[in-house]
């Protein structure tokens, strides 16, 4: 059981760290970029991005973190009593509605509005981009805080 609980840190660890990454990518200045190239370029090449991800790598580190998380957030509750227990709970009831809930509530809906729109008009691309950042900004910090805590885990259990 050890083997397969350090093995799920290490995978989420370094799954969270990987998306947090690429979705503080989009908030800090993808998302401006888009902005600056006007509302029908930007709203086409986020549709381009949106159906590209799809059937990128991204999507088997995104369910496959999703699903680590929360294998570790279930034997957490299972393991109680030994170290590190809260602090994987913790991380991964924060990736999971953080991260994977926020995305399938909030941004998937955003970006399929998008998608039907095709470029959209000014105004509509400019309530998707305030929108879809603002939800962005909470899936980047849970996906930080997830991956801070694993690695906190990780420590406090001698490396796991």
């Amino acid at each position: 059981m050890q083997i397969l609980v350090s093995t799920l840190l290490w995978f989420s660890a370094i799954g969270c760290g990987l998306i947090a990454g690429l979705y503080f990518a989009f908030s800090t200045f993808i998302m401006t970029a888009l902005d600056r190239i006007g509302s029908a370029q930007g709203a086409a090449a986020m549709n381009s991005i949106n159906s590209t991800i799809l059937g990128s790598l991204f999507m088997p580190l995104f369910f496959g973190t999703t699903i680590s998380a929360a294998v570790l957030a279930v034997l957490a509750v299972f393991r109680w009593g030994e170290p590190g227990a809260l602090i994987i709970l913790a991380g991964g009831l924060i990736y999971v509605v953080g991260m994977f809930i926020c995305t399938v509530v909030y941004n998937v809906p955003l970006n399929n509005e998008l998608a039907r729109a095709g470029t959209g008009s000014a105004e509509m691309w400019v309530r998707y981009l305030k929108d879809w950042t603002f939800w962005n900004h909470v899936r980047t910090i849970a996906s930080t805080a997830a991956m801070a805590l694993f690695i906190a885990a990780i420590a406090l259990c001698g490396g796991a």
